[in-house]
């Protein structure tokens, strides 16, 4: 499987980057850099793609969507 290949994400993990990357591109960041944040969130938050097997599963951190949502809500 070559670098880059999204293939072994779930549809959800892929609409969760799909999202991750328009908020970076609201906040001006180019489609790239935005692309490369939203992928990179995706991959701290659940471990990466998808893995079989029994028991394999793991409580996804969200602590870098919860930072995300504080900073967004600050005043300035």
């Amino acid at each position: 499987m070559p670098r880059g290949d999204k293939s072994s994400y779930t549809d959800k993990q892929k609409r969760k980057a799909e999202h991750i990357e328009e908020g970076y591109e609201d906040r001006g960041v180019s489609k790239k850099e935005a692309e490369r944040r939203a992928w990179a969130t995706v991959n701290k938050e659940s471990g990466g793609g998808k893995k079989s097997g029994s028991g394999r599963g793991k409580k996804g951190n969200k602590s870098a969507s919860r930072k995300g949502g504080k900073k967004a809500g600050k005043k300035k």
